[in-house]
């Protein structure tokens, strides 16, 4: 049987994954570095590995991201755009709206009736809209950043961040430490911030339900909430959302 792969390299994280039969068949999430095409190799490898396969085995490769240049072995390049809708909607087929919060920005994309995109807008280059603020925020509090989600359901009074730039906002997270803040209303007060960022996007681009969201961020459930609230609907959210992208790329490289 035919395998078809994906491989989306991105500026935090680079994943990869290998269909088999419109399955996925195995996957693998590294940290991408400084070195995009050395990256790309060894996320091939670990794939093949954990697939049980042989590089020659797999038919077509797609590579997308910010490094999908990079990866000198795929078939073809589509940019990440295409790749997070035609994921989304192989595992969410009433998905119109898409927040996809990468290292370094936000996209929003809506996608027709038909599966195809329709429209996109891309934060500014800042991280206070992107999850590089929550990996700011978890290095200063020096908590796990996979600790984030619950921590900022127990806070009491979040903090109201007066900034929306990123480098503001840690020198203000420095001082509501010492003001004797919790990290749970630290974190929260982040949540809410980023939430803000977001609904600002999606007044301009539109918001159609449903509304899904993509990217590594997709694993923290507060800030889940905090956009849930500020948009007031239900986010869709994938089992694992880092590789929405990569299952989109795998899917264009069989065709689909």
């Amino acid at each position: 049987m035919p395998y078809f792969m994906g491989i989306d390299i991105g500026s935090y994280a680079s994943k990869g994954v290998i269909f088999k039969d419109g399955r996925l068949a195995a996957y693998c999430i590294m940290p991408s570095g400084v070195n995009y095409r050395e990256m790309a190799v060894r996320l091939k490898g670990e794939l093949l590995e954990n697939a049980g396969v042989l590089i020659g085995d797999i038919v077509s490769i797609t590579s997308t991201g910010n490094g999908a240049d990079k990866v000198d072995y795929s078939n073809q390049r589509v940019d990440d755009i295409r790749c997070c809708a035609r994921g989304i909607i192989s595992i969410f087929p009433s998905v119109r709206t898409v927040i996809d919060i990468q290292g370094q920005c936000t996209k929003i994309i809506r996608i027709n009736d038909k599966g195809h995109v329709a429209d996109f807008l891309i934060s500014e280059k800042c991280a206070s809209g992107s999850g590089r603020f929550l990996q700011i925020i978890a290095n200063i509090l020096r908590i796990d950043l996979k600790d984030i989600g619950d921590l900022s359901g127990h806070a009491k009074s979040p903090v109201k961040f007066t900034t929306g730039c990123a480098v503001f906002c840690e020198s203000e997270a420095v001082s509501r430490i010492s003001e004797g803040f919790t990290k749970e209303d630290i974190i929260a007060g982040v949540h809410i911030s980023i939430a803000n960022k977001i609904s600002s996007l999606i007044e301009r681009i539109g918001l159609k339900e449903d509304c899904a969201i993509t990217g590594g961020a997709g694993f923290d459930r507060g800030l889940i909430s905090a956009i849930e609230k500020k948009l007031g609907v239900k986010l869709l959210v994938p089992d694992n959302p880092q590789i929405i992208t990569a299952i989109g790329a795998a899917i264009m490289a069989s065709g689909g």
